[in-house]
């Protein structure tokens, strides 16, 4: 597709990753992106996102929308997330296809991967093993949002793949004292810790698990990579390659932050997946990789965030 030239519109632009998507499209010249507001279009009535895809006919479909949150929001509240996430996925891309959208990507999540999948996880270790419970509504419905786009590929021509995005974060995370992910839930509590003068901080789980983190920037360049590729496979990776534990990235994060007290764990409260860690290689054969130092990305998410947090 020419980036510079057709239409692309970007669902959930005012996110964290639909807003790095548009940032990139824009600095590589995109002229005609396309974006609504959820006050205007919600994405969960199909009447009317077919509506709206029917008369500004783009030519391209990112699916950056989503309703997404970590560990406790996803125990807590799963109807949503797997209604939500269904509606989404289901139409935009029926919609998008009655529209006569020649091209969509769908952005899922390494969630979506089973519990206990060998390590590092590649595209191909989808759907070979039970999925992680505390999450599984969400996976669920990214899961069928994936197979939809493989499936009317291989049916109706039209070039519809995804891209399953690790854990991510960035300029404009969402810091929902309980339904954030996991960093920018310790980017909150150490600075409120930090300001209240609290000698401890609790966090949830054993630390133990690991995870990858990409920031948000480099995951647009990855979007870009893949919006440019003829012929994309139906699935593409996009991580960093290496993982860290909660509790070596709550170190980090406590640096970052700036706070001197000490870190405690609750092992009452669920760790989830006890490893996620992807198989980058397709993204990177694609000519793709990161390039945001986690240890500095969380000093510049750390300033966006106290300048939001000053907002508030």
């Amino acid at each position: 597709m020419n980036i510079q030239d057709d239409t692309i519109f970007v669902s959930g632009h005012r996110g964290m990753v639909g807003s790095a998507i548009v940032r990139a499209l824009e600095h590589r010249g995109a002229e005609q992106i396309l974006t609504c507001p959820r006050s205007d279009l919600d994405l969960t009535v199909a009447r009317d996102v077919a509506t709206f895809l029917a008369d500004h006919k783009p030519d391209a479909v990112i699916v950056g929308a989503a309703k997404v949150g970590g560990i406790y929001a996803n125990d807590t509240y799963p109807a949503e997330f797997i209604f939500d996430n269904l509606a989404i996925a289901i139409n935009l891309i029926h919609g998008a296809y009655e529209a006569g959208v020649a091209r969509l990507l769908f952005l899922g999540s390494s969630c979506i991967y089973p519990r206990q999948a060998p390590q590092p996880i590649k595209e191909d270790y989808l759907l070979t093993g039970p999925l992680e419970p505390t999450n599984e509504a969400y996976a669920i419905a990214k899961i069928a949002g994936m197979k939809m786009c493989q499936y009317y590929r291989k049916q109706y021509g039209v070039l519809y793949h995804s891209g399953m995005p690790t854990n991510l974060y960035g300029p404009g995370d969402n810091y929902h004292a309980e339904n954030s992910h996991v960093i920018p839930a310790l980017i909150r509590r150490f600075h409120e810790a930090k300001l209240q003068g609290l000698s401890e901080v609790t966090i949830w789980g054993t630390g133990q698990p690991r995870r990858e983190f990409l920031h948000v920037e480099d995951l647009a360049q990855g979007i870009l990579t893949l919006l440019e590729d003829s012929a994309p496979p139906d699935v593409v990776n996009l991580g960093c390659g290496e993982d860290i534990s909660i509790a070596e990235l709550a170190l980090l994060v406590k640096e970052a932050v700036g706070y001197e007290g000490i870190i405690t764990y609750d092992a009452t409260k669920p760790d989830g997946m006890p490893r996620k860690l992807l198989d980058i290689a397709r993204i990177r054969s694609m000519g793709w990789a990161p390039r945001m130092n986690l240890a500095e990305g969380l000093k510049q998410v750390y300033v966006d965030f106290c300048q939001g947090y000053r907002e508030a």
